[in-house]
């Protein structure tokens, strides 16, 4: 028989509240985060907008040697692992160290503090040889993603598997499937999982900025993320972190935790086509979609909620509506879709695990996040996208997909774990 896995523990770090709580009470309130960059001075770049984390590590309890050793995305996902841990009550002293695991997802790593650092090094770039003597003493640990994951699997005292995975946008996404492979294999009882970013930097804004994918709307920041709109014109981008403690279903429920739901079904493809290029037709896509319906026994028509990739893009908004239409056929049509970047923005590779930290929240409390800013549908996207306002809708098995720069396509499927099929 197969491992079941559920989630029975929630952490997040996001644009617009520290924490859960305050996490799901801006998705609720349908209310945007994005704002004009604070970070650093973005004059000088196209795109000016993105969706910030008001984060204090002090004040989130972070050490003075914390502080020094972290970079920006590695603060994010240690805080949000301490929350989701003290969350789920697990007392991970009593357990076997090496059967508790850790699976991060990250796309771009520690990318804030290397360019700090290679500005430093460089002496603002004008040094070809760099001067080693001015580097920190923990930029190798910034060079190294995996040293992300080592610190969460610190926080856990976990000594099993640990692994950072980074594949573009879809990383949180992927990183979690990975982390309940490992539990369903039996190479894991207990994983710490989920995905971290901080990519608003100046780097980040060239590359992006390179290949117009971010909006240029900078005057009116609030209402920059317009996903499904007929006004759209890019992605606005975010950062932050959501971990989650995902656990064999058996073992929860002896030790009486609390359940937000299973992870019944996942799959991921690739469109082997173009590095930012998608096909209008959502082929890949709905073949992931459809892969992990099968895998959680589950036909589309049980699903309640579909939470889109929804990056505000022309092209990825048409894109991920035709795989909906070519999956689901026409329960596509009776099913509430919603893209939570348009509150908190895309961010990247951390965005996955926030929108499925989301979709747990979405069925513990039977809400169905909005869609914000969608005021002038566009007709090519003709599905029941929640405009604006939150809807309070029964909510027992919902899909959450993704789509990343290089045509990587993913679907995770969650289920209360009495109306999944899965054994």
């Amino acid at each position: 028989m197969t491992r079941r896995v559920v989630i029975t523990g929630l952490g997040a770090v996001a644009p617009g509240g520290i924490g859960v709580k305050a996490y799901w009470e801006l998705l609720t309130a349908g209310r945007s985060a994005t704002r004009t960059i604070t970070h650093y001075d973005p004059s000088p770049f196209r795109s000016r907008v993105a969706a910030e984390v008001d984060f204090d590590p002090v004040r989130e309890g972070l050490g003075p040697q914390e502080i020094r050793r972290l970079d920006r995305a590695a603060q994010f996902a240690v805080v949000a692992a301490r929350e989701a841990l003290a969350d789920s009550g697990l007392d991970t002293g009593a357990l076997d160290p090496g059967r508790i695991g850790t699976s991060l997802g990250s796309a771009v790593g520690c990318t804030t503090s290397l360019e700090r650092e290679y500005v430093v090094v460089s002496d603002g770039g004008k040094a070809w040889n760099v001067d080693h003597r001015y580097a920190v003493a923990d930029l190798y640990r910034h060079f190294v993603p995996s040293s992300m994951a080592a610190e969460v699997a610190w926080q856990a005292g976990a000594e099993g598997p640990a692994a950072v995975v980074s594949t573009g946008c879809t990383s949180g996404l992927d990183a979690l499937g990975h982390a309940v492979e490992l539990i369903r294999e039996g190479s894991a009882d207990v994983m710490v999982a989920g995905a971290t970013e901080a990519p608003i930097s100046p780097i980040t804004s060239a590359c992006f900025d390179a290949i117009h994918a971010t909006t240029p709307r900078n005057d009116d920041p609030e209402h920059a993320s317009r996903p499904f709109d007929r006004t759209r014109n890019g992605l606005v981008l975010g950062e932050g972190s959501a971990v989650l403690i995902l656990e064999e279903l058996e073992s929860a429920r002896r030790r009486g935790a609390h359940v937000y739901a299973e992870i019944a079904g996942f799959a991921s493809r690739c469109n082997a086509f173009h590095m930012t290029g998608l096909k209008p037709d959502g082929r890949e896509m709905a073949q992931a979609i459809t892969a992990a319906l099968a895998e959680a026994r589950l036909d589309g028509t049980a699903l309640d909620y579909v939470n889109a990739h929804g990056s505000s893009t022309k092209m990825n908004d048409r894109h991920e509506t035709a795989a909906f239409k070519l999956s689901l056929g026409d329960h596509a049509y009776a099913t509430p879709v919603s893209s939570i970047k348009s509150m908190i923005g895309h961010s990247l590779g951390a965005i996955g695990a926030l929108e499925i930290a989301a979709c747990a929240l979405a069925m513990e409390h039977n809400v169905v996040p909005p869609t914000a800013n969608l005021h002038e549908p566009d007709p090519d996207c003709d599905l029941d996208y929640v405009p604006l306002t939150a809807r309070e809708h029964r909510t027992d098995a919902v899909l959450s997909v993704g789509s990343g720069f290089g045509g990587f396509q993913s679907a995770m499927v969650l289920a209360r774990p009495e109306r999944s099929n899965a054994s």
